[in-house]
Order: C-alpha cells, then structure tokens, then sequence
C-alpha cells in the first residue's frame, strides 16, 4: 500500500472548493471579543468571514454542538445557534462514520492518538475533497499519516 502524501497547507486562494470548519476557529471568531484577539486569532477571524462570504464554510452537528456547549449566557446561546441555523449540515452516511474509524486505526497503529470527532472531521473532508480549517495541531499529526488538506489562514 502506498504512503498518503502528508497534509498540505492550502491558501484562501488555492482551490475555491468547500471548507469544513473545526471549532477552535469559530470559536476565536464567534465566542472572543475582537478587542481581544492578537495578530493571528483577527487574521484566523478575518479568513472565516472571507469563507462564509463566498458560500465555502461548513460546518458539521458534532462541531455547532461544542461550540455551543458551555454557553451560560442564554441570550448568547441562542445568537450563536441562530447564526449556526443559517448553515446547513452536510448530509453523513455510514461510510463517513467506517472511514473516520479507519482513519484513526491508521493513525493509532502509528502512535497518534486523536478524538472521535477529529477523525469524523478528517473522513468528511477526505471522502468530499474538502479542506479542513483549524488552529488545532493534532491535525498537523494526523497529516503524518493520512492526506488531509489543511486550509491556511492568509
């Protein structure tokens, strides 16, 4: 079996194609103060509103589920799911679900470890030719070992 090409690190300019958003990035854009953010988080903020402008952000159930858990405000709550309703899931299936736990079974058998969630977010991308925009470095370990897109903050 060949090697998959380690993650890449594409621009807000390489392909045009979807996005699927983690959500470390919405939240330093949705749950942070502007005021409050250094060079990189407003440039991380500027990139999300640049995709959702252009119709390529997506976000999954798993992901609108932790960004929304923990919010105590129910006035916050409740902007940030009316704001979430505006996008639509994308549709999974039971080869989504086979794939993420193939990807973590290749990850795992060469000592990275990672969430059920992460592996989701990595088979629905892959399997969609989708990017993957994220702040969270285990993607970059996970990209050791399978062919992920990574979409870079520019």
């Amino acid at each position: 079996m060949r090697e998959p090409a380690p993650a890449t690190r594409t621009g807000a300019s390489a392909d045009g194609g979807m996005v699927v958003v983690d959500t470390p990035v919405w939240s330093v854009a949705l749950r942070r103060k502007a005021g409050d953010l250094s060079a990189r988080e407003q440039a991380i903020t500027h990139a999300l509103a640049n995709l959702v402008r252009e119709g390529r952000a997506q976000i999954m159930g798993v992901v609108r589920q932790e960004v929304l858990s923990g919010i105590r405000e129910a006035k916050k709550f409740e902007r940030l799911r009316e704001y979430f309703r505006a996008f639509d899931d994308p549709r999974l299936n039971v080869a989504d679900y086979e794939e993420a736990a193939h990807m973590h079974n290749r990850c795992r058998s060469r000592g990275i470890a990672g969430s059920a969630i992460d592996f989701l977010i990595c088979a629905v991308a892959e399997r969609r030719n989708w990017q993957i925009f994220t702040t969270d470095a285990d993607f970059e370990r996970y990209g050791n070992v399978l062919a992920l897109k990574l979409y870079a903050a520019s």
